[in-house]
């Protein structure tokens, strides 16, 4: 019997090296090329929980008063950047309706394309309506919107683009990068109630399933300022892969087979998503004015993409918003994947994530003050 509070200390401690080294690989997340060594972003999917987990340990070890506290909390110090990178420590406050004099109220959402998969053929889907009324209501100044469905066939689709003109965007870019003969058109776009004076946009692949980086300078007043719009790679996952990991979560027998796709389904993303990160980030220091992007990047806060992309901008979120922002509906409630970050010229005033079931992401809307 004495043998055992020592093998299970030795339990306890083996366990604590791996959230250690789990920890502190996402710590060096930013530094890594995940197109090359794209294993070693898997642990920034589960960050939270690697945190949780590392937090119980040290109160577990202060509370058995064993050295292990502080080894456990030198490595939560060493990684107080990625805890900043995914966590909002503000006070929980109610959006307002109101925009303060100079202000740009700016929105981010992948509509899903409208729903338009599970279309009614009546006015499209009870889905796209309660979109485009959501978006009405937000009164924003610029939108962008990821997975954008443009019909062409209004038999049967109803055309969104002449919908939100009539909310008062006048100014549009849109690049579809899916098409199907002459029914409809998929892609990115930004929409402004404010003139364009220039656009344009960089191909990320030219495979048909990828969304490009697009971008609109907007005149406001008597300043320019250009807005971004991307959609980096997403993993795609089909229903079966939802179903697999599902099994995984619930602690079922696993699927070989599909655990295997998912694993590489994720590698190829990460591989695509570094390098589209590097043109994008690219594209943002090239720019001769204030920049703001909006987009979905399919990845979490914790990964090389995201702080690629970021650099010296500042993450709405991060500035106005609380505790861990989901965006995506799905897999994990962790999944913080759809940006606005700005230049630091803006002061972000306030910031919404808004929970509605309308897409498989939520919308972001935020203010800068200029």
């Amino acid at each position: 019997m004495t043998g055992k509070p020592g093998f299970f200390r030795s339990i306890l401690i083996l366990m604590n090296v791996g959230v250690i080294v789990a920890f502190l690989i996402t710590c060096f997340l930013p530094f890594i090329n995940t197109a090359k060594y794209w294993f070693f972003a898997f642990p920034g999917l589960v960050f939270p929980l690697i945190l949780f987990a590392l937090v119980s340990f040290i109160v577990l070890w202060a509370i058995l008063k064993s050295r292990w506290w502080w080894i456990s909390l030198i490595a939560l110090l060493l990684g107080f950047q990625q805890i900043a990178a995914v966590f909002a420590f503000n006070i929980s406050k109610e959006f307002s309706d109101t925009k303060n004099p100079h202000t740009l109220r700016v929105m981010q959402w992948n509509v899903s394309n409208f729903d338009e998969d599970n279309n009614t053929g009546e006015e499209g889907t009870g889905y796209r309506l309660r979109i485009l009324e959501l978006i009405k209501n937000q009164n924003a100044d610029v939108l962008c919107i990821e997975e954008f469905f443009e019909s062409y066939d209004t038999k049967y689709f109803k055309p969104n683009i002449s919908a939100l003109v009539n909310m008062g965007f006048q100014y549009y870019y849109f690049i579809p990068t899916v098409s199907h003969e002459n029914d409809f058109k998929s892609g990115i776009a930004i929409f402004s109630k404010y003139p364009v004076i220039k656009s344009g946009n960089y191909s990320f692949t030219k495979s048909k399933i990828s969304e490009h980086l697009i971008y609109t300078d907007i005149k406001v007043k008597d300043k320019i300022f250009r807005i971004f719009a991307t959609h980096l790679q997403s993993v795609r996952f089909d229903a079966s892969d939802y179903q697999s990991l599902s099994r995984i979560k619930q602690a079922e027998k696993p699927d070989l087979n599909g655990s295997k796709t998912i694993v590489s389904k994720l590698k190829r993303g990460y591989e695509l998503r570094y390098k589209q990160a590097e043109l994008v980030s690219e594209k943002i220091k090239e720019s001769p004015y204030p920049s703001i992007i909006c987009g979905d990047f399919n990845d979490v806060p914790n990964s090389s993409a995201y702080f690629k992309i970021k650099g010296n901008l500042q993450d709405a979120f991060l500035k106005e918003g609380w505790g861990i922002g989901r965006t995506f509906l799905f897999i994990s409630p962790t999944l913080r994947i759809d940006y606005i970050l700005a230049d630091k010229i803006f002061k972000v005033n306030q910031f919404q994530i808004i929970h509605v079931p309308y897409s498989d992401h939520y919308p972001l809307i935020t203010d800068l003050q200029y």
